[in-house]
């Protein structure tokens, strides 16, 4: 059985990213992460940034904060000819609490699930370089 392919990332939403009062941001930030882990599936996969070209799902579950720290993941679910379909989730590790003091933040004991969604992408045969891209050596 072959490892399923994963991509994660980590990052902190920035104080300049709030766009709505009490902090929140918008759910186009979380989907711009989602469009770096398929970016980075489609390298994984075949050597080649690809194009995304949708979504089939997108649930925004629980709000974002400025200063909230998101681990955000895809899953590769299934490989076709030249497109890749990608299970995509964002969970709040940290939470920000500067409703507590003015750089308050809290680890959570359990992951909070803000946005998942199933997005598609594409890497158009001339420019695919093989299966799992080159150079790859696992």
């Amino acid at each position: 059985m072959t490892e399923p392919i994963v991509s994660t990332l980590r990052v902190r939403i920035g104080q300049e990213e709030a766009h709505y009062g009490g902090n929140l941001v918008e759910g186009a930030r979380v989907l711009k992460l989602f469009g770096d882990i398929v970016t980075e599936v489609a390298i994984i996969t075949d050597g080649d940034e690809g194009l995304f070209v949708g979504y089939d799902k997108i649930e925004f579950l629980a709000p974002v904060h400025a200063g909230d720290f998101l681990e955000v993941t895809g899953t590769v679910t299934r490989i076709g000819t030249t497109s890749r379909t990608v299970a995509l989730e964002a969970r709040k590790v940290i939470a920000s609490r500067y409703d507590d003091t003015p750089s308050g933040a809290d680890v959570l004991d359990e992951p909070v699930l803000v946005v998942r969604a199933v997005g598609t992408t594409v890497v158009p045969v001339k420019n695919s370089r093989g299966p799992r891209g080159k150079g790859h050596t696992a």
